[in-house]
């Protein structure tokens, strides 16, 4: 049924990937499925911040965070399964969505949090990918 399915992890935050990295896991094996693992470095927000840190910054965060998501697949995706690695930079369900269509994924899978009041009013990542993608999307609480 499905093709290829796009897991979102943010690599600060074990809960985002703890229930769902096995529920992608089991759904690229059942689906014989392509899986792709992605991660997002938020950017600065404002050129004004980003003069404060050296130029080689965002290298080098981008570097370690490939670093750290090979090795967070290399851990706990069993061995023989093919997993594309992406890191982006930039607004987190932005390049969710970008990336979903860039790579023709027909399954997003996101973990979701409990909502704040503040997600109420802003919509927290896992709602806008929800409302804006053009595929299925599975949000994992």
């Amino acid at each position: 049924m499905y093709k290829h399915i796009l897991l979102t992890v943010d690599l600060d935050d074990k809960d985002s990937w703890s229930k769902a990295l096995p529920l992608a896991i089991s759904n690229t094996e059942t689906h014989g499925a392509t899986l792709s693992v992605m991660t997002v470095v938020p950017d600065f927000g404002m050129s004004l911040v980003g003069q404060y840190f050296p130029k080689d910054h965002i290298e080098k965060v981008m570097t370690e965070a490939n670093k750290r998501l090979h090795e967070l697949v290399a851990a706990r995706v069993p061995e023989g399964m093919q997993v594309q690695h992406i890191v982006r930079q930039g607004t987190v369900y932005e390049m969710v969505l970008l990336t979903a269509e860039e790579i023709d994924a027909d399954l997003i899978i996101i973990a979701s949090h409990r909502p704040e009041l503040k997600d109420y009013l802003l919509g927290p990542n896992a709602a806008r990918v929800v409302r804006h993608a053009n595929c299925s999307v599975l949000v994992v609480r």
